[in-house]
């Protein structure tokens, strides 16, 4: 065999696939065109057949959302420590001034919270 030169395969196995995708996707949006569910009031909002009473804006304060973000800070923290503490010996000083330097920014983000 030639470098650069493919072997003749069968492609018989990735033809098959692609038609089988192809059906199972026209399959399933054929089946919820016939089966959906056809509103005429296509400007109010269908919630498992129950009439809206009421506004669907639900108003919350500044404090929530800076607990969401502490949330996700301190989440991701958590990931990125775990992966640090898993290479600790390989990663040897400069890796542990690094992982200083990443807890005095959360610090410094906790105060500021």
């Amino acid at each position: 065999m030639e470098s650069g030169v493919v072997e003749n395969q069968s492609l018989w196995p990735l033809i098959f696939y692609g038609l089988a995708v192809l059906f199972a996707v026209g399959f399933m949006i054929g089946g919820s065109y016939l089966l959906g569910h056809r509103a005429r009031e296509t400007g109010e909002q269908f919630e498992s057949g129950i009439v809206p009473v009421g506004s669907s804006q639900i108003h919350y304060s500044v404090p929530y959302y800076l607990i969401a973000i502490f949330f996700v800070i301190f989440d991701l923290e958590a990931v990125f420590l775990f992966a640090w503490a898993i290479a600790f010996r390989e990663s040897g000083w400069p890796g542990y001034i690094e992982i200083l330097i990443f807890i005095g920014v959360l610090v410094a983000a906790l105060f500021y919270l």
